[in-house]
């Protein structure tokens, strides 16, 4: 029988906090913004039109415009941020790539605020105080691409967003309704972050995602108690953790075929209806940890890609032969690499070793101890 090991749930929290995990957007200082744009080939690419050596060079040569006071401009990046500013700044230079606006007192955005910066290309406005966004402020940013609007006082979604765009995280915000249209023309957008806002299931109204393809989209600290039925059919990651999820009905899922990984942990839901998981043929990561589960979900064993399955910290009391693993050889394509089930009023000795033979390694199964 599997023997209890230390080093297994050093190994499975890592697995469970990495990257791919993608736990919410958390940015800590400029560097955080303008790398991740590094990251994406975004600065690198704008910075390949300059001459060279160029990169070594203030940005605003002599007689431009002026640098912001209290600002500080170099290559194309504009850093505002931590100064207790009420609002936008003016004499920000016209070829602006990123402009850093977080952790402020920004309370709105007027009109003219960002005039003439068709070059922007990332846009951080994060921990501000931001309650009203004027409908036109956005017009002159033909070319912005991230928008970070995380941790501020805004109701709704800002309008006419740049068709441009493609991230926006509006995470921590105060949005309690998504309307219809919201982000009608925004055809290249691939990320949305809207977790903790609170909005619930009838905060989405018909059509407040349509002509959207994303990939990723988290609503994740929210106050949902179903899986949404009307979210983009392309979504590749759904994140839908810390909600009041109580179920998954049969055919909560059946929109989201594409899914490769469904986040549902730390909802309250006690059962997960026979055939829900049938339309999730691609998936490959599975979070139902710290749910209220009795029992392993049904159709584990025909999910051809399952890889990662986290039930752990559920009222599981029994794991049955055949919970995870097809009866025949060669049904299932992709062998699972992590499953969690420590948590759980299970003994594991009382587990049969064949429950996990379409398993890699037994360090990919962790039970741990359960405590009343």
């Amino acid at each position: 029988m599997l023997p209890h090991c230390t080093l297994l749930l050093v190994l499975s929290m890592v697995r469970l906090f990495s990257p791919s995990s993608a736990l919410p957007f958390e940015q800590k200082g400029f560097w955080d913004f303008a790398m991740d744009s590094m990251d994406s080939g975004g600065i690198m690419a704008m910075m390949r039109d300059e001459e060279e050596g160029s990169a070594m060079e203030e940005l605003i040569p002599s007689g431009g415009p002026i640098c912001p006071f209290g600002c500080q401009c170099r290559l194309r990046v504009v850093q505002c941020s931590d100064l207790g500013l009420t609002e936008v700044p003016k004499n920000i230079p016209p070829d602006t790539k990123f402009l850093d606006l977080q952790n402020n007192r920004i309370t709105e955005l007027r009109e003219n605020d960002f005039k003439g910066l068709t070059h922007l290309y990332g846009l951080s406005l994060r921990n501000n105080h931001i309650s009203k966004v004027h409908p036109r402020v956005f017009a002159p940013l033909k070319h912005l691409q991230k928008l970070y609007f995380s941790k501020n006082l805004l109701t709704t979604i800002p309008k006419n967003l740049p068709p441009s765009l493609v991230e926006m995280r509006i995470h921590e915000n105060r949005i309690r309704k998504v309307e219809a249209g919201a982000f009608a023309g925004l055809v290249n957008m691939n990320c949305i972050e809207m977790g903790a806002n609170p909005i619930q299931n009838s905060g989405f109204e018909p059509g407040a995602f349509k002509g959207l393809k994303l990939n990723y989209l988290r609503i994740s600290e929210a106050k949902l108690t179903g899986v949404p039925k009307d979210l983009p059919e392309s979504l590749n990651e759904l994140h839908l953790d810390q909600n009041q999820i109580q179920a998954v009905e049969l055919e909560d899922l059946k929109r989201y075929k594409n899914l490769y990984r469904l986040g549902l942990g730390f909802n309250h839901i006690r059962n997960i209806e026979n055939g829900s998981l049938a339309y999730l043929s691609r998936l490959r990561e599975l979070h139902l940890d710290n749910n209220r589960l009795t029992r392993v979900p049904k159709g584990l064993p025909d999910m051809k890609y399952l890889q990662v399955v986290y039930l752990h910290s559920n009222n599981i009391n029994v794991v049955n032969v055949n919970d995870f693993c097809p009866l025949g050889f060669g049904m299932k394509r992709a062998f699972y690499n992590g499953i969690s089930l420590f948590g759980n009023p299970i003994n594991y000795w009382e587990v049969q070793p064949a429950t996990f033979r379409c398993v890699t390694d037994r360090l990919a199964i962790q039970f741990g101890n359960y405590k009343k």
